[in-house]
């Protein structure tokens, strides 16, 4: 029987499994203690063979494109409808002044009565959607956070699945993190 050799293939992922394991512990240390504490070396194994073959880089990559494009859309969209309350109270503004300057002396109250309704009717309005606007974008980002969960647990990162906890998002965020810091560490030493 011949010798077992090791396979150069297989031990070029060894090193580089060692290599990420080393670099996430060092990176680690950054963490506050508490989340320290949660990343054991089993997990962080498992992250660094996670990330060994690079396409976790670029789906998270991806994950923070498709955000950042979100974000971007939902502001232009909060923005466009700030601009049209302003050119709605403008108008109204315009449209009371030009009432004002034809009324009748004898008109004038009732008139300035039913301007300061139409004036609060509008800006009740203008609350209620940009409250429901608000409603909107958080319903939106949520989901944006599901999504990147549900594509992380389905890729195989360890640490990722479906949660709302607060503690446990940080912790995902922290993860998210680690991974970019590597990713950027990977590029500027040219092993990506």
């Amino acid at each position: 029987m011949d010798p077992v050799v090791p396979d150069s293939d297989s031990t070029k992922l060894q090193e580089r499994h060692y290599y990420l394991l080393s670099e996430l512990q060092t990176l680690v240390k950054d963490l506050p203690s508490s989340f320290q504490q949660r990343l054991t070396y089993n997990t962080l194994s498992d992250l660094a063979l996670a990330l060994i073959d690079g396409t976790v880089y670029e789906i998270v990559q991806g994950l923070l494109d498709i955000q950042h494009l979100t974000e971007k859309n939902l502001y232009n969209q909060r923005q466009k409808l700030h601009c049209e309350h302003q050119a709605l109270k403008q108008d109204l503004v315009r449209k009371h002044k030009d009432a004002l300057q034809s009324c009748k002396p004898h008109n004038l109250s009732l008139l300035k009565t039913s301007q300061q309704t139409e004036l609060e009717a509008l800006e009740v309005r203008v609350r209620e959607e940009q409250k429901m606007m608000d409603k909107k974008i958080v319903v939106e980002m949520d989901q944006k956070v599901t999504d990147q969960q549900n594509t992380l647990e389905k890729a195989g990162v360890p640490g990722f699945y479906i949660t709302t906890n607060p503690l446990e998002l940080t912790m995902q965020m922290n993860l998210l993190e680690l991974i970019l810091k590597l990713q950027q560490k990977d590029s500027q030493a040219g092993l990506l």
